[in-house]
Formats: structure tokens, sequence, C-alpha cells
């Protein structure tokens, strides 16, 4: 019998709804096309909820959300709300909570994009970069403090502890701190990922880091990128730093395969690596688990002012569509998706901000009726 996958939807903020709408559409093609069914649950959790109620994530939808192999997620931002406020509250608790350590970007050129590095064609760009998801400086140590009759100032977080001292005769009368912290087992498990990945590819991983200047925290990156490698001996390994990496992305970026990185570096190239395979509005991702739930959605914004517009590009979150249909072992049918993608590209059905006509819910039909052909 055809089996029956489960998949949780947050359509979120501004845009998300229509852009979930036209992947929901085309995974639904997908899914009648090669002989599996999708059951959709909708969550409603975003900017709408939280100014009716002021609730950002619940317990009870972390319980729900935790119970599916798949989470389906458009965009978060509301204008109404202040900056962070959902970011933090939604996006990062799910990453956290869901233990979705691997943050997954494909930097894949497709037929018929225009990307700005002259000469290079669909089989020069072509890899994927693995960041770590949940260390960093992204563990949320950090604050500022002013001096007034208290001059030192000793932050506990857990397990860490630090002391700052103001020296009454320095300038300095305030400072702001943020921690980077990466434990042994952080990277060990995503770069493991990466050299998994890599095996069915073309066997080469490229680490990132800044360890000649950081060297304490990227000091311990390293070693244990050495010592996963050890394991692998038939997949390349190297590294770069991160401002080489920027460098390189743009001059060869067919010189890399699987590039893994910690968080805050990853944040930053996988935007360079967007622009290099044609823009946000083709840019897809994944935060995963392996063992658990893992969620796939566009890497752009929830651009409140073009809501309701019929303008916003759905390619990115119809790619991560084929990402999540590829997580759930329908490999195929994501292959199928990505396919359909590159054609609606070549053909020309494609919305303004990639030079075309075409509005955002007759790329998702084209891409659906595509899907349909035999």
């Amino acid at each position: 019998m055809p089996e029956n996958h489960t998949v949780a939807v947050i359509p979120g903020d501004g845009i998300g709804p229509e852009i979930i709408a036209e992947g929901r559409k085309v995974l639904d093609a997908a899914a009648h096309r090669y002989g599996f069914g999708i059951e959709w649950v909708e969550h409603d959790i975003g900017a709408e909820r939280f100014l009716a109620t002021k609730q950002l994530l619940t317990d009870d939808d972390l319980d729900s959300l935790s119970e599916v192999a798949a989470i389906y997620f458009g965009a978060i931002g509301d204008e109404r709300v202040p900056p962070g406020i959902l970011e933090t509250g939604i996006l990062l608790r799910l990453r956290f909570a869901l233990d979705l350590y691997v943050n997954l970007r494909p930097v894949r050129l497709l037929p018929g994009v225009v990307t700005p590095l002259a000469g290079k064609r669909p089989e020069d760009i072509d890899f994927v970069v693995v960041r770590e998801n949940t260390e960093d400086f992204y563990v949320g140590i950090g604050g500022r403090f002013r001096e007034t009759d208290r001059r030192t100032l000793t932050v506990e977080r857990e397990l860490y502890e630090l002391t700052f001292s103001v020296d009454a005769e320095s300038d300095a009368d305030e400072i702001a701190y943020q921690i980077g912290v990466i434990s042994r087992e952080g990277p060990e498990r995503v770069i493991r990922y990466a050299f998994d990945l890599a095996r069915r590819r073309r066997k080469k991983v490229t680490s990132v880091d800044k360890a000649n200047v950081l060297t304490e925290v990227y000091g311990l990156w390293r070693e244990v990128f050495t010592g996963v490698a050890r394991g692998y001996p038939q997949v390349t390994s190297e590294f770069n730093f991160v401002d080489a990496v920027t460098m390189w992305f743009v001059k060869n970026p067919e010189w890399f395969d699987v590039v893994v990185t910690p968080n805050m570096f990853g944040d930053i190239i996988t935007d360079l690596g967007a622009m290099i395979q044609g823009g946000l509005g083709l840019a897809p991702g994944g935060n995963i688990n392996p063992d658990g739930t893992s969620m796939f959605e566009p890497i752009h914004g929830s651009a409140p002012k073009y809501r309701g517009l019929d303008v916003a590009n759905p390619l990115a979150t119809i790619w991560a569509g084929s990402m999540l249909l590829d997580h759930l072992g329908e490999h195929e049918a994501a292959e199928g998706v990505l396919t359909a993608i590159g054609k609606s590209v070549t053909a020309g059905v494609t919305t303004r901000d990639m030079g075309g006509a075409a509005g955002t819910r007759q790329v998702g039909d084209w891409i659906a009726k595509e899907l349909a052909k035999r």
C-alpha cells in the first residue's frame, strides 16, 4: 500500500500563507504522481496568534510538532511586532526544543537561472552548506554592563561564569559582551553528518572557521573535525578560514562539495551562497534532527508589504518542499519537484523578482501541472 506521511504546516506571517499554499499544491501533485499520500496538519503559530493571545510557542505546540517527521514552515515576522520577539520565541525555540542541530542549505544553480558570477554554469555551482545550528555565538549568553558604583559584573549561566572589571580611570563606562560556546558534542555530530553526506556526493568536505584569531572556540572545532575525518579515509577534507571562503565561493564555486561550518559563519556565508544560485527567491533550507522532527522552509523573510498581492516568489518554498520529500524517503518525488522547478524557470514562468511576469499562484499551478505529466 502507498505510504501516508503526516506533515505539520506552519504558514506563518506575511507572504508565508501564500507561498506555503503553492508548496502544498506542488507536493500534493508529486504525491499523486509518485504514489504516496500526505496528510497536512496546520498549526496556528505566528504574529496573529501572538497579537491576540500573547502566545508564541506553547508546550502543546511542541508536543504536537514532535510527533511528526517533518514541518513545512512559511515565514515569520510582522511589522506590528517588535523585531526579535517572533524570531526568538518561535524559530529559535523550535531549533532548541526539537534539537534541530543541522542547518542544511543547498547551493545549486538550476538550468535557466541567471547567476551574477560571469561564465559559471549549473555544473559549476552545486554544493551544500552544513551549518551547526544550536551553538556558537547564538546560545544567548550576553548582555551589557554600565559602570556605576559597581565596577564588577559576574555572569553565571549554567556551567559558564565570566567576570568583567571596569577600571575607574578608564573611559570604558559601558561594556557589551556576547559569548560563543562550542561543546565537543556539538561540532562532532554535525561534522559527522557532513561527512556522511559527502560520501553520497563527491566525497569532499571543507571545514570553515576562524581559528587563527578565535583560537579557543574554533581550535576545538578543528580538533573535532580532524578526529572525525580520520574515520572517513575515502573522503577528502580541508580547512578554510571564513574570509577566504567568501572569496572562493565567488571565484571558484566548483571547488566545493560539502561545506561544514559553525553557526555564525554559516549564517553569513549561506546568504552569499543564495545570491550565487540566483537570489533569495530560490534559496531553501532545512533544519534537521536526523533522529527526530525536522523543519523545512524558504530562507527569505515574511515580506509583509507584498502580502496578498500574488507577487511573492514561491520557488524557494517549493524547493524546501523537495528537501522535505527527500527527508521522508521520497527521493524520486523530491528530484521530480526540483526538475519541475528548473523547467518552470527555463519556460519563463517566474515572478517579477526573477524577471518574469507570473504571479505566485501561476507559478505553483504550472509546476503542479508539469508534475502531473506522465
